[in-house]
C-alpha cells in the first residue's frame, strides 16, 4: 500500500515544470475571468504589444526597447501569478495521484445475511452499492467504506493515514467504520457497504486535495470585492490622467501627452497586482498544510472558521481518552484475596469479548498467571444487558457476574445473600471519584470485590489543552459518565469545563448556547451520537476512527484520530487569514514606492518640477516606469514561498501581533520597492 505522501519543498523540480504548462493553459481569459484583477492585468498587456507592435513599424514614438521591454514584463506578471496557483494545485495533484494508485478493482465477498460460515459471492468492487454485506478475512483488501456489522479486526491504514501502527475495528461501537483501500491483517469482520463507487471517502480525499471544487470562503470573497474596487478606482485615474496631460501640454505650451504604454504600466504598478496574483495559492496552500498533518479539510470555510474558534467541545469516549477503559487493579472486599477475586473476575469475563472483558482476562495473567483459552463445556454465556447491567457465566454450579454496584447486589440478594461487604461502598466510591468505572464481582451470593475500569488519558493531551488555552480557546469535555467519574477525568486531562451525563440533545443545546453568545464553536467526536451536534458546530472534526454518521456530519477529519489535532488545525486556519491580510499589507503599502518612481517620470515632461520628486535618483523616465514594472512583477515569485507555507504564528494579544505585522509588512512593504526601484534601474542603466 502507499505511504502518505511526504512534504515537498515549495519549488520542486517536477512541480514547478508542471506549473510552468499549466500557468500558460491559465492564462485563457474564460479561466482568469476568476481573477479579475489578473484579468485586467492581461488586457493591459495585449494592448502593450499593440504599441511594441506599432513601435516597430515607427507608428509610435517611444522607443522600441521600452514599449518591448514594458509588454514582456507585464506578460510575465500574469504568468508569475497564474503560476502561483498552478503550483499550489499542483501540490495537491501530487498528492492525489498517490491516493489515486492505491484504488484497485478487488474482488469482494458478498454475503446475503451478516452470518460468518454464509456462503458468499465474488463481486467486483466497482458493482458493490450501499447496503451490500460482504466478508473480509485476513489478508483481504477492503473494498469500499462500510460499518462492521459483524466481528472484529485488526486493520492496516497505511494506505489512508500513512501510520504503520495498525488499529482494531469491530461492531456495535465507535470504532466500527471501515474505508476501502485498508487491509485486514487479522480475524474476519462482516461490513456493510455504506458508499457507492465514486462517492467515497478515497474519492472525496482525491477531490478535495486537488483543489479543483475549492470554494471562495467569505473572507476571501471580501477580499476580492475590495480589490476589484481599489482596480476601478486606479483605472478610472488612470483613465483621466490623459485628458489630464492632453490639456496641461495646451497650457504650459511644452511637453507630450502621457503615452497610452505609460498609461497602461501606471494603471498595472498601481493595482493590487501582488496580492491578487498570491490569493488563490494561499487558500489552495492552505488545505494541503492540513493535508502534510494528514487533516483533510472538507472546504476552505471550515480551515478559516478553525482561525477564529474560541470554544472547543471534545467527546471523552476516544477523543480525550483512548476509547477502551481498561482493568487496571482487583480491589478486594468481605475477607477475600486478590488473587481469589482475580480468579472470579477471570471467570465472569471468559465470555465476554468487549475491550473491557479482554483486558479484565489480560489483567488476571499478567498478576497471577490465569490463563482460560476458553469458556468451559459446560458453561452458559450471560451477555451484558441494559436491564440487568450485569454480564458473566454460569458453571459448575456457580454464577459468576461483574457489573455495577447496585446490579451486583440485588443479584447476590436473590441468590440470598444476607450482608453485604461494609468497605464495598467506600471502595466503589473511591474509584469513581478517582475518574474509573467500578465493576462488582460477586460469585453466587458472596461479593469477591471490585475491578478497577480506567479511562486511559491519551499521551501529551494536556500540553496540548495547555497551548489551546495559551491561544484564548477554552476546551469542554462533553461525557455521558456521571458528574463524580467527569470531575476527576475533567481535572486529570486539565480540560477547562465538563458536560456530564451529556445525551445528543444536550451536546447540540449546549453548542447553541455559545453561538448564541457569539463565540465560534469547534467540536471534535468520533460516534453517532456526536453527528448532530458535529453538523452545528462552526468547525466539525471527525475522528477517522469513528462511525460514518460523525464523519459526514463533520467539515474536517482527521485521518489519525488526535484530538489535539485542532491545535494544528487552528494554526493553519489563523495562518491563513494572516498571510492574506499580511500580503494585502504588504501589496497596498508597495503603492507608495511606485508613486514617485512612476507618475513623476509620467508626467516630468509637462512639469519638470515633479523632478524633485526623484528622491531615488532613476536614470530617466523610461528607466523609472520600466523598473517599477519589472519590480511589481518579481515581487510575485519572490512571495510565493511564503503564500505556500503561510505567515508563521505567534501567540500574542491580536493588538501586538497587529502592530508586529503592519512593521514588519506595512513598512518592509514601503522600503522594499525603493530598494528594489533603484537597483533595477541601476542594472537598465548599464544595459541601455
Amino acid at each position: 500500500m502507499p505511504k502518505r505522501v511526504q512534504s515537498q519543498s515549495a519549488f520542486d523540480k517536477k512541480l514547478v515544470q508542471g506549473a510552468l504548462v499549466d500557468s500558460l493553459k491559465k492564462l485563457d481569459p474564460r479561466t482568469l475571468w476568476r481573477n479579475p484583477v489578473m484579468l485586467c492585468v492581461e488586457i493591459a498587456s495585449c494592448i502593450t504589444l499593440v504599441t511594441f507592435i506599432m513601435s516597430l513599424t515607427g507608428a509610435n514614438k517611444e522607443p522600441v526597447w521600452f514599449t518591448g521591454a514594458v509588454s514582456v514584463w507585464l506578460w510575465l506578471t500574469v504568468i508569475f501569478s497564474t503560476f502561483a496557483e498552478a503550483l499550489a494545485e499542483g501540490r495537491g495533484k501530487a498528492r492525489a495521484a498517490s491516493l489515486r494508485s492505491s484504488r484497485i478493482n478487488i474482488l469482494a465477498k458478498q454475503l446475503t445475511t451478516a452470518e460468518f460460515g454464509s456462503t458468499f459471492t465474488p463481486i467486483g468492487a466497482h458493482d458493490l452499492r450501499k447496503g451490500d454485506l460482504i466478508l473480509v478475512e485476513a489478508g483481504d483488501t477492503i473494498p469500499g467504506d462500510g460499518d462492521v456489522v459483524a466481528g472484529a479486526a485488526l486493520v492496516n491504514e497505511s494506505a489512508v493515514t500513512g501510520e504503520s501502527a495498525p488499529v482494531i475495528r469491530e461492531s456495535g461501537g465507535d470504532r466500527s467504520a471501515v474505508t476501502g483501500g485498508t487491509t485486514v491483517i487479522a480475524s474476519s469482520i462482516i461490513v456493510c457497504i455504506t458508499a457507492n463507487p465514486g462517492e467515497t471517502f478515497l474519492d472525496r480525499m482525491i477531490g478535495l486535495i486537488e483543489g479543483a471544487k475549492r470554494r471562495k470562503t467569505p473572507n476571501e470573497v471580501a477580499l476580492e470585492v475590495l480589490l476589484i474596487a481599489l482596480t476601478l478606482v486606479f483605472l478610472l485615474v488612470c483613465a483621466n490622467i490623459s485628458p489630464l496631460s492632453i490639456y496641461s501640454v495646451k497650457a504650459a505650451g511644452q511637453g507630450a501627452p502621457v503615452s497610452l504604454t505609460i498609461l497602461v504600466a501606471l494603471f498595472v504598478c498601481l493595482a493590487p497586482t501582488t496580492i491578487a496574483a498570491l490569493l488563490p495559492a494561499i487558500g489552495i496552500a492552505g488545505m494541503d498544510r492540513l493535508f502534510q498533518k494528514n487533516v483533510i479539510a472538507l472546504s476552505g470555510r471550515a480551515i478559516e472558521a478553525a482561525g477564529d474558534v474560541n470554544v472547543l467541545l471534545l467527546d471523552k469516549t476516544g477523543t480525550i481518552t483512548h476509547g477502551n477503559r481498561e482493568a487496571v487493579a482487583f480491589v478486594p472486599v468481605g475477607g477475600h484475596s486478590e488473587r481469589e477475586l482475580a480468579e472470579a473476575a477471570l471467570m465472569a469475563s471468559i465470555g465476554d469479548e468487549t475491550p473491557e472483558g479482554r483486558s479484565v482476562v489480560l489483567l488476571a495473567g499478567q498478576l497471577y498467571g490465569l490463563i482460560v483459552n476458553a469458556p468451559p463445556a459446560d458453561a452458559e454465556i450471560i451477555k451484558f444487558s441494559a436491564d440487568t447491567r450485569l454480564s458473566g457465566v454460569n458453571s459448575g454450579g456457580n454464577q459468576f457476574r461483574k457489573g455495577a454496584s447496585d446490579s451486583t447486589i440485588a443479584f447476590a440478594k436473590k441468590l440470598g445473600a444476607t450482608a453485604i461487604p461494609p468497605e464495598l461502598a467506600g471502595v466503589v466510591d473511591t474509584i469513581s471519584r478517582g475518574g474509573a468505572t467500578p465493576l462488582v464481582v460477586s460469585c453466587d451470593s458472596e461479593i469477591f470485590g471490585v475491578i478497577n475500569l480506567k479511562d486511559i488519558i491519551k499521551t501529551g493531551i494536556q500540553e496540548r489543552f495547555l497551548q489551546l488555552r495559551s491561544m484564548g480557546i477554552k476546551t469542554v469535555m462533553i461525557t455521558g459518565d456521571n458528574p463524580l467519574t467527569a470531575a476527576a477525568i475533567a481535572a486529570e486531562a486539565q480540560v477547562d469545563d465538563f458536560l456530564a451525563q451529556a445525551k445528543p440533545e444536550d451536546k447540540l443545546r449546549l453548542i447553541k448556547e455559545y453561538q448564541d453568545g457569539g463565540f465560534m464553536v469547534a467540536m471534535t467526536g468520533d460516534g453517532t451520537n456526536d453527528a448532530p451536534a458535529l453538523a452545528q458546530a462552526d468547525v466539525a472534526v471527525a475522528m477517522n476512527t469513528g462511525t460514518q454518521p460523525a464523519r459526514e456530519a463533520a467539515n474536517i477529519i482527521d485521518l489519525d484520530s488526535n484530538p489535539t489535532k485542532l491545535l494544528d488545525i487552528v494554526e493553519v486556519g489563523k495562518q491563513i487569514l494572516m498571510t492574506r491580510g499580511n500580503l494585502t499589507t504588504f501589496s497596498i503599502s508597495n503603492d507608495i514606492a511606485k508613486y514617485f518612481a512612476i507618475i513623476p517620470a509620467a508626467l516630468l515632461s509637462i512639469y519638470p518640477q515633479l523632478g524633485r520628486l526623484n528622491v531615488m535618483g532613476l536614470n530617466s523616465p523610461y528607466s523609472a516606469i520600466l523598473s517599477a514594472v519589472i519590480f511589481n512583477a518579481i515581487i510575485i515569485p519572490m512571495l510565493v514561498p511564503l503564500a505556500l507555507k503561510g505567515t508563521k504564528f505567534r501567540p500574542m494579544p491580536a493588538e501586538k501581533l497587529l502592530i508586529y505585522n503592519l512593521l514588519i509588512y506595512g513598512v518592509g512593504g514601503i522600503i522594499a520597492p525603493f530598494v528594489g526601484i533603484k537597483a533595477i534601474d541601476m542594472v537598465i542603466g548599464i544595459i541601455v
